[in-house]
Order: C-alpha cells, then sequence, then structure tokens
C-alpha cells in the first residue's frame, strides 16, 4: 500500500509535463502547430498533443477565451480548461510571451505570414525583447551563413553577389519574420536542417549543397543579432511624378 501512495504523486506530476491541446483542422492544417510546439517543448520539457475532442483537451483554440492572435479571416482565443494545470499555465504564458508571439507570428510558410497580433497597435508599440545571445548568433551566422550572405563588414565576409547581405534583410519591415522562419522559406528548406523541428531530407532530393545544421537556440541568436546590428540605408523610395 506505501508503494501504491509514492507511484501516484509521480503519476500526477508526470501529467503536469503533458498538454493537451484542441484546435479546429482549418489551424491544424496550415502547419502552425509542427513550427511552436517543438520550440516550446525543448525550453521547457513540457509535451504538447492535439486532441480531436476539446472536452478532453486541457488547453482549447477557438472562438472563446483570451484573444491570442488572429488570421483565417478571425480572432483565434485560447481557453484553459483548470488553470492550476502547470503544464497548460505555462504553456498559456509563453504563447503570450514576447518569444511566443514572435514564434507565431514568424510562422511564414511560403514567405507568407499567416497570423498577426490580435491588437496591432499595441503590440506595435511594444518594443521586441529577444531572449537569444547576440554574440553567439554573429557567430552561428559566419559560420553557417557567410557563404551566401555578407554577415557583417568583417574580412572573408564576401557573400554572394545576388544575394541580400544580413543589414538590407535587416532593414525590410518584416525581417523578423523572415529570420524567425528562413529555415522554412526557399531556397533554405532545401538544405538546412533544426533539430527536432524540420523533418528529414527526402531520399530522392538531397541537399544541392552541404547542409546547414542549426539548433532552435541557434536560431534565437542568429534573430537577436540581426535584431541589434545597423540596418543597411536603402535611401528614400522612389518618387513617381
Amino acid at each position: 500500500m506505501a508503494l501504491l501512495w509514492a507511484i501516484v504523486p509521480m503519476a500526477g506530476q508526470a501529467d503536469e509535463r503533458l498538454v493537451r491541446l484542441h484546435a479546429p483542422d482549418s489551424l491544424i492544417e496550415t502547419g502552425l502547430f509542427q513550427h511552436i510546439l517543438p520550440r516550446f517543448s525543448l525550453k521547457t520539457q513540457i509535451r504538447v498533443v492535439l486532441d480531436p475532442v476539446p472536452q478532453q483537451a486541457d488547453v482549447v483554440l477557438g472562438d472563446a477565451g483570451r484573444p491570442l492572435f488572429q488570421g483565417l479571416g478571425q480572432t483565434w482565443h485560447l481557453s484553459l480548461r483548470d488553470r492550476d494545470h502547470t503544464g497548460s499555465a505555462r504553456f498559456d504564458t509563453w504563447l503570450r510571451s514576447d518569444v511566443g508571439q514572435r514564434t507565431i507570428l514568424g510562422f511564414a510558410p511560403g514567405g507568407q505570414a499567416l497570423f498577426a497580433p490580435p491588437d496591432r497597435v499595441a503590440t506595435a508599440t511594444a518594443p521586441a525583447q529577444m531572449d537569444g545571445d547576440a554574440v553567439i548568433g554573429q557567430q552561428v551566422a559566419r559560420d553557417s551563413c557567410a557563404r551566401c550572405h555578407v554577415v557583417d563588414p568583417g574580412p572573408g565576409m564576401a557573400g554572394i553577389g545576388s544575394t541580400p547581405s544580413f543589414a538590407v534583410l535587416r532593414s525590410l519591415t518584416d525581417w523578423e519574420a523572415r529570420f524567425s522562419a528562413f529555415y522554412a522559406l526557399k531556397p533554405h528548406a532545401a538544405f538546412t536542417q533544426i533539430t527536432d523541428v524540420t523533418p528529414p531530407f527526402p531520399q530522392e532530393s538531397p541537399p544541392p549543397i552541404v547542409p546547414i545544421e542549426l539548433t532552435l537556440d541557434q536560431v534565437d541568436a542568429v534573430l537577436a543579432y540581426v535584431a541589434v546590428m545597423q540596418a543597411a540605408d536603402l535611401g528614400a523610395p522612389l518618387q513617381h511624378q
């Protein structure tokens, strides 16, 4: 009997590290959760699984609850069935954090961001806080990106003439979305692997060059580096008479 009571708390603790999430098929089919869930799990060691039955889920994305983001023609709200569930509470907190919001808004299959903040004005006035290490990010970018891009003005940073430099990319209004999900965009998807995120290369389509292999922490570090770098001055836009 004593052994049985000793096992029960352990089972309860294990359940706190599992979150069941329900979302409509239309949202699942975008691929959003394949993009965000590995990031959350790697940071927290809490596993999130999709559950087709909302009554069985710990977290539900739909029309009820607090607004989280908008896209696909509606605002998506998040509701928790049990606010005392540690895993669910941490998932909710992460999704609403700067990092979680950047992860959601950075999902851009085909180069087009699908989602936006529920309140564009309020979000736009808040400065972005990057949780990566910019110094590490600079070195990762030099090691992994400099064969195509000019990463910084340092020696050996030649890049390819037809490929935009990091400074030029930083000057674009959607630079954050581009760098957050670059590995899913062309041509990077053909030769980039992110640990525990991207699927293996198809056997019939091997990478055309030596593949780039990064972790999500390294991606966050590169994003932090780009956030603090000087954007290129592309001049004033053309004026048409």
